[in-house]
């Protein structure tokens, strides 16, 4: 028999807006892990703790969260691979997703991380127009 799905106020994403891409603060992963788990959303990680470059963290976002083989590994096909896909593949039923220890180097600047936030930010958007929740968490190294 099927365990019920909890109601969104019983599990830790309570305080989340459904939309939104945010420090992971007090959150701790494994606890994201499983609010995810029991709303019957995807839950999507990638540790990018080894990555010096914009291509690494590329790299590691498409191996972690299992992109298919033809990614275009650019932030617009990291976009297009976070949207429109998953929205052809049928209804979703919503994301949580946690970027660990996003780097912060030479080659991976503050401009880089803006830049990889912000397709975050425009996945977090596209997803709220179709009234699915897309919530993002990311610390940095």
């Amino acid at each position: 028999m099927d365990t019920p799905l909890r109601k969104e106020s019983e599990v830790p994403l309570r305080g989340v807006r459904p939309n939104i891409v945010q420090s992971i603060r007090a959150f701790r992963v494994h606890d994201l892990q499983e609010a995810a788990a029991r709303l019957g959303h995807h839950f999507l990680y990638a540790n990018l703790a080894h990555a010096q470059t914009k291509q690494d963290v590329l790299d590691l976002i498409a191996q972690q969260f299992t992109f298919p083989a033809h990614f275009g590994k650019n932030f617009d096909a990291l976009c297009d691979c976070l949207t429109d896909p998953l929205h052809k593949s049928g209804p979703q039923p919503g994301f949580v997703v946690v970027l660990e220890q996003i780097p912060a180097t030479a080659k991976f600047d503050k401009e880089a991380r803006e830049q990889l936030l912000d397709v975050f930010r425009d996945a977090a958007e596209y997803w709220s127009d179709r009234k699915i929740p897309f919530r993002c968490f990311y610390s940095f190294l």
